[in-house]
């Protein structure tokens, strides 16, 4: 780390209670809660139709000044939408949108950021190769004489802008070649830099480690006693009741409640969000574990070193670890995306070459990529044309590939994932996170594999789905599937794993049998500390 960036500073800030600032709530009129606290911006009964499709038939939220209001929901329960009027990326078709009082409509986003409103996307948006600081100030470069950009002022309100969220990012580097945390980081300093009157924050700990979500917070709460109001979307309750002091749930793009954080519980908000009771989160079944079928030895390269792990019929197979442990750096390495010095892969036995995804696709290997919109999925193309992208040499007659096979074998696959579309010529980027992992998951059980490994296959998508995707992951274990998973959330990992190898800095720290596995052993073996007594 070069000389020239301070030590990161914790973020300052006070830390009330999981409940928030103290004071009785009372229902208003429309169902949502008012407290007394002045209401920054407002929604009331706004609706949105794309053609026959109605994204949101009444979207309903108060954000009040001084709060930090949590918005829930399944994935296409109309938050996004909703979100997006707020950015002025979309304009509503009825309903009222009021800022501070008065009624606005935003054409495009730069009005929505001149009004003092700041989204945070759950992917990130960088420009890759500029830089981290360039990235920042991106349209609004401070300037000196001349108009010219003063770009070591901008330099040194990026190191300040760091050192308040207490991490250590070079401001020169480029950012490409960020990890998802650190482009997240990237994405939550260039909105606290607008000095937004409301911040909105879509999935900001989808990719963050504990320490980092905890200076997130502190964040967070600075910004709630300085008067900022804050709305926070995430499928995390244990981080929504955490954080929040309010929490507005939507379901099939309506609004169905709003309650103070201290008045409800997590039973409560899932029933309200899918409108039934959700089946047991990690429903494990049992799997007949049977033979060998990955084994990888003494896999080296400059990220990570030494590393060792196996993978048996019928197993599933948890690579835990705090984010930048080299965990993903390790599957891609396996997959043949990128490149490694030393060790070797082989699949039932046999050696698999490096660096030749398409050689791992024949010996009977997947990879579900962390990233499902830049390494997942061709966001513009249909989804007929994504669930068949791996498999399109087997369905070509004569070198032709036509529309109607490549439908009829996404049409298998999507039914069998349940992804919700009323179309196969649906462009998927317009799908909600939870259908695109779906997709995208489907994509790769086209290639009827060996091994399915998948990274990150939960990330920023509802407890409804989340269920739906290991209930899955179960049932292909069950099958005789080999499943390695990588996950940065404990539970998930404890809940499905039958088998655990912890990594720390690029090592394989502890490898435990699911009796053995427990927070505590995990978190040591990911941290380097000793284990609990």
């Amino acid at each position: 780390m070069p000389d020239d960036i301070p030590p990161a500073a914790p973020a300052t800030g006070s830390t009330p209670s999981a409940g928030g600032p103290s004071g009785s709530a009372a229902s208003a009129a429309d169902g949502t809660v008012a407290t007394g606290r002045p209401a920054a911006l407002e929604l009331r009964d706004i609706s949105k139709a794309f053609g026959q499709v109605i994204a949101l038939r009444s979207g309903t939220l108060r954000l009040e000044s001084g709060s930090i209001h949590a918005l829930i929901g399944e994935n296409g329960a109309g938050k996004s939408t909703l979100v997006k009027i707020i950015a002025g990326l979309y304009q509503r078709d009825a309903g009222e949108f009021l800022l501070g009082g008065e009624t606005v409509d935003f054409r495009t986003t730069a009005e929505s950021k001149a009004a003092g409103i700041a989204v945070i996307y759950q992917e990130p948006t960088l420009f890759p190769d500029l830089s981290v600081t360039e990235n920042i100030f991106m349209g609004r470069q401070p300037l000196k004489g001349l108009r010219r950009i003063d770009r070591a002022a901008m330099r040194e309100q990026a190191l300040g802008l760091f050192q308040r969220l207490g991490v250590r990012i070079h401001p020169d580097r480029p950012a490409r070649g960020l990890s998802i945390a650190d482009q997240q980081i990237i994405e939550i300093a260039k909105a606290i830099s607008l000095d937004a009157r409301v911040l909105v924050m879509d999935e900001p700990t989808a990719a963050l480690s504990g320490v980092e979500v905890d200076r997130l917070f502190a964040v967070a709460r600075a910004l709630r006693d300085e008067g900022r109001a804050l709305l926070f979307i995430s499928h995390r309750f244990d981080e929504v009741f955490a954080l929040c002091d309010t929490v507005t749930v939507m379901r099939d793009g309506a609004y169905i409640a709003t309650q103070p954080i201290a008045e409800t519980d997590t039973a409560t908000l899932v029933r309200q969000m899918v409108g039934r009771d959700v089946a047991e989160l990690f429903p494990k079944q049992e799997a007949v574990i049977g033979d060998e079928l990955l084994r990888v030895e003494g896999l080296t390269s400059p990220l990570f070193a030494d590393v060792d792990l196996s993978v048996r019929s019928g197993e599933i197979v948890g690579l835990a670890g705090l984010v930048g442990a080299g965990r993903s750096e390790v599957v891609r390495a396996v997959f043949g995306v990128d490149r490694y010095d030393s060790g070797t892969v082989t699949v039932e036995g046999r050696p698999l070459a490096p660096h030749d995804p398409t050689a791992a696709m024949r010996a009977g290997l997947a990879l579900v990529p962390e990233d499902r919109r830049a390494q997942g999925l061709v966001l513009g193309t249909t989804v007929a044309r994504n669930l068949t992208m791996a498999i399109r040499s087997k369905l070509t007659k004569a070198g032709i590939l036509t529309r109607a096979a490549e439908n009829q074998a996404a049409r298998v696959w999507a039914s069998r994932l349940e992804v919700k579309s009323s179309a196969l010529d649906a462009e998927v980027g317009t799908f909600s996170g939870g259908n695109q992992q779906k997709v995208v998951l489907a994509k790769w059980l086209a290639t009827n594999p060996k091994v399915l490994i998948v990274d990150e296959p939960t990330r920023g998508i509802d407890v409804g789905t989340k269920s739906e995707v290991h209930r899955l992951l179960s049932e292909l274990a069950g099958q005789g599937l080999g499943i390695l998973m990588i996950s940065s959330e404990l539970p998930e990992v404890l809940g499905m794993a039958d088998r655990v190898i912890v990594m720390r800095e690029g090592r394989v720290t502890a490898e435990l049998s699911r009796a053995d596995a427990n927070p505590e052993t995990v978190m040591s073996a990911a941290t380097g500390a000793e284990a609990a007594a």
